[in-house]
């Protein structure tokens, strides 16, 4: 039991050595730090604004509402698989006219339009073969047949080029797909993006490969072929293979660009700026003034009350504090970077008191037990162990309210949930793991 006390007490003492070299600005000592940075978001450090007109000129009036939702939703899942942490995404309405408003913090108008405007329109195409189909005679009857207005309208260009003068497009396309991934070839070694269909997908896709067996199908994205292969067998599983002579980047975007869809409507910018920080530094340094000084309160409110556990307890907090913000830093490096915003900070700060709940009710247990005549190590035991079941029942309904918000809300709303749930995780282990140990060592 010593020995594991002592094995944990170490522990806590490197994790905090740690978090405090995370959290010092980047140094010549710590080199390594300089690629840590805490992810602001719009409100924070700025980004782009963008106001987009959906064209609704063609849709069925009764169309036009779930359309534009439907713009609304792939937007906000292209930002995400982008890696765009807290986009806002909104829609307005005012008569025919049918806009969608983006804010993409850290984001520069150019890269903003790359993420919105990849439509990623997939598509397969093979050669006619109604018997209506007319043949041309000659290269120069082709040529002029490509060259004309109404073959360019009515099909890609390098469609035509690959396939003739009478290609078809097949009634499989992107909405067919289940998800997308990046693979590499086994004799080349080069990158690929594998295809997974849906069960109606995979029917199509077997329908169209077997009436085209020794015959090229042409795989279309954004019209423009990518990949023209001769089906040398029906393909009946449902998955394929673009090929294509991908980067190992190139292939990724390709997949994501697919998994994130494609528009029902086609957009139009009608206006685009920067946005910058609305808080300011001034306003942002008053925040965290205000944080640290709730804090520092919380510390002397605590050391008052309970005394030699007070000190124990505000020590975890800040050890917690410190924690929080290592994960913060830490996540800037990863594909699942956290971005801080006012919300953000603000859910951290309520985290930091929902620190000092667990360890006021394992302090009052402990009280209960000293009343009750018990030694100071029997009523420190037996306080975490009884007061253990509140603080988990309490920890887990607020960690639902954070799924539930996450899943359900949108932009800032998510990253309040995000970081109030990663506090009310370490708030746990601070309060059950640090403060525990070190009154341990206090009441040894």
């Amino acid at each position: 039991m010593k020995k594991n006390q002592r094995s944990l007490l170490w522990f806590i003492i490197v994790l905090t050595i740690a978090a405090i070299v995370i959290n010092l600005p980047s140094n010549k000592f710590f080199t390594f730090t300089k690629s840590l940075s805490f992810k602001q978001g719009l409100d924070l450090a700025g980004g782009t604004s963008l106001t987009l007109k959906a064209d609704m000129k063609d849709m069925p009036q009764a169309q036009k509402a779930k359309s534009l939702e439907s713009v609304k939703t792939v937007i906000d899942r292209r930002t995400n698989y982008f890696g765009v942490s807290e986009p806002l995404v909104q829609t307005a309405v005012n008569g025919n006219d049918y806009r969608v408003i983006v804010e993409l913090p850290g984001v520069s108008i150019d890269q903003a339009k790359d993420i919105i405007g990849t439509t990623a329109q997939l598509s397969f195409w093979e050669k006619s073969t109604s018997s209506s189909a007319v043949l041309l005679n000659s290269s120069e009857e082709y040529f002029n047949f490509v060259a004309t207005e109404s073959a360019q309208a009515a099909y890609p260009p390098t469609v035509l080029q690959t396939l003739g003068t009478y290609p078809h497009e097949t009634n499989l396309n992107g909405l067919d797909l289940e998800e997308t991934s990046v693979g590499f070839d086994s004799q080349s070694g080069k990158p690929q993006v594998q295809l997974k269909f849906t069960s109606e997908g995979a029917r199509r896709f077997a329908d169209i490969t077997k009436r085209n067996v020794g015959k090229i199908v042409a795989i279309v994205l954004d019209n423009q072929v990518i990949e023209a292969p001769r089906v040398n067998q029906p393909i009946l599983t449902g998955d394929a293979v673009i090929t294509g002579g991908f980067t190992t980047e190139s292939a990724n975007n390709l997949s994501k660009s697919l998994n994130a869809g494609a528009l029902p409507v086609s957009l139009t910018y009608l206006q685009q700026h920067s946005v910058e920080a609305t808080l300011g530094k001034d306003s942002l340094a008053k925040s965290l003034f205000a944080g640290a000084l709730g804090i520092l309160t919380i510390i002397i409110f605590m050391s008052v009350l309970y005394g030699r556990l007070g000190i124990a307890a505000s020590i975890a907090l800040i050890i917690y504090t410190l924690l929080v913000a290592s994960i913060f830093k830490i996540s800037s490096v990863t594909p699942y970077a956290i971005t801080l915003t006012l919300s953000g900070i603000a859910g951290f700060i309520l985290s930091i008191g929902m620190a000092v709940d667990a360890n006021i009710l394992i302090f009052e247990r402990m009280k209960e037990e000293r009343r009750a005549g018990r030694s100071w190590h029997d009523s420190l035991e037996l306080g975490f162990s009884r007061a253990w079941t509140s603080i988990r029942d309490s920890n887990i309904s607020s960690l639902i309210t954070c799924f539930v918000l996450y899943e359900f809300g949108s932009g800032s709303v998510k990253g309040f949930a995000l970081t109030l749930a990663i506090g009310v995780l370490v708030s746990m282990f601070s309060a059950i793991i640090i403060t525990r140990t070190f009154l341990r060592v206090i009441y040894k």
